[in-house]
């Protein structure tokens, strides 16, 4: 009998139909910790009904004028948030890179998942939205 080797499983976000049993469809360890990353990122605090403590100031830091200072608080807030609501990694890196002429933000954010050593990056442009 195979041993199942997923670790970690969400739902997929797309909420796209698994074309074989026709339920939602999941994502599983690297692709569904990606996806938490960016939905964490992304939540602002309020949004979760219950947990008004998840989520970050990112939304409100992307609509304040583009400056280093900017950038600092961003990646802070990032690691901040991360390292607060996402127990499955292990940050190593996070870069920020300001882009004023696509009114957003470039961040790579490098980690690995606990009880691992591969190092896994994944890359999000975060724009504002209303």
């Amino acid at each position: 009998m195979a041993k199942n080797t997923r670790t970690f499983s969400d739902i997929d976000m797309g909420f796209l139909p698994n074309p074989v049993s026709k339920d939602i469809s999941k994502k599983y360890d690297e692709n569904a910790i990606k996806q938490s990353l960016k939905n964490i990122i992304m939540t602002k605090n309020f949004e979760r009904p219950f947990r008004s403590d998840v989520g970050s100031q990112i939304s409100a830091l992307l609509f304040e004028p583009i400056t280093p200072i900017i950038s600092a608080t961003i990646k802070k807030t990032i690691i901040n948030t991360i390292t607060s609501y996402e127990p499955r990694v292990k940050l190593l890196n996070v870069n920020v890179l300001l882009s004023p002429d696509n009114n957003g933000v470039y961040v790579t954010i490098v980690f690995s998942i606990i009880n691992t050593s591969t190092p896994i990056s994944v890359d999000l442009f975060l724009e504002r939205t209303r």
